[in-house]
């Protein structure tokens, strides 16, 4: 545990100023010491050393306080990014994204993120809206004690913008249809369509083969009279720029619909950013 982190659990209230000293074999005196710079310079003052003029963007101790203890008790489930929209949007706590990720993980109440994986380079997002829509759904437990159901959304490749969402028991033939009229109803007819490999979108001539080459499905078919061509996803992989929404959304919007007070899905749908 770094110098740092054990300061921000002291100022927190979680350890004294003595077990502070203590766990990091210090005296009571040097302890003083760091606990005078870092109320004078603020949390750079712990590692930089320096001195003369207070920090002028210095964080008090109050507000470490505060956003410790907002994070611990009320938005404990919230992603680090979440939860400082929260804070400076609600409780006028005027901080970075960066301060507030560097406080919450010296506290211990958020990990640091692990080393990432092989690097896969991203496909280019189309250069116009309308040319390509991701149309994808995710089962999840979006409403505590509820049933897992499916959150289907189309989302624009150019600029992830969301153009439909709604909750459905189970993605299917009617989910893809409400979104697909949605969709064309409210923005226009698009150029491509890209999806998944499940069954109500093609036939594959084994499972978990590829799709075979005359698709005549009714999905396949109502594309194919609206001119709209039909792209499906190899692997999850492929499917990444829906994937990461979908992540987003996770984190998220149980939170949110929790805070509102919503407890069924039939009022969550109106919380969704687009409902047919």
């Amino acid at each position: 545990m770094i110098r740092a982190e054990v300061i921000v659990k002291a100022i927190e209230g979680r350890i004294t100023w003595i077990q502070a000293a203590e766990i990091l074999g210090l005296g009571a005196r040097h302890m003083r010491r760091l606990r005078e710079r870092y109320e004078t310079y603020g949390y750079g003052g712990l590692r930089d050393g320096r001195s003369g003029k207070p920090r002028r963007k210095r964080i008090p101790t109050k507000t470490i306080e505060r956003v410790c203890t907002l994070k611990r008790v009320k938005y404990a489930d919230y992603s680090v990014r979440h939860f400082w929209e929260q804070v400076t949007e609600k409780h006028g706590i005027e901080i970075s994204y960066t301060w507030t990720l560097k406080v919450l993980q010296a506290a211990g109440l958020v990990e640091k993120a692990p080393a990432r994986g092989k690097y896969r380079r991203r496909r280019e997002r189309r250069p116009m809206v309308g040319m390509l829509i991701h149309l994808d759904a995710s089962t999840h437990e979006w409403i505590a004690g509820e049933p897992m159901w499916d959150l289907n959304v189309a989302l624009d490749d150019a600029d992830g913008r969301i153009l439909h969402a709604r909750f459905w028991p189970e993605e299917g033939l009617a989910s893809t249809f409400s979104a697909l009229r949605d969709v064309v109803g409210r923005h226009g007819r698009f150029s491509e369509l890209y999806t998944d490999r499940g069954s109500h979108f093609c036939r594959t001539k084994r499972a978990g083969g590829s799709p075979a080459d005359q698709q005549d499905g009714q999905v396949p078919r109502a594309l194919r009279a609206l001119g709209i061509r039909q792209i499906y996803g190899r692997s999850p992989e492929a499917r990444g720029r829906s994937e990461r929404a979908f992540g987003t959304i996770q984190g998220r919007l149980p939170q949110e619909l929790r805070h509102a007070g919503i407890t069924d899905y039939e009022a969550a749908q109106g919380t969704l950013p687009t409902v047919t």
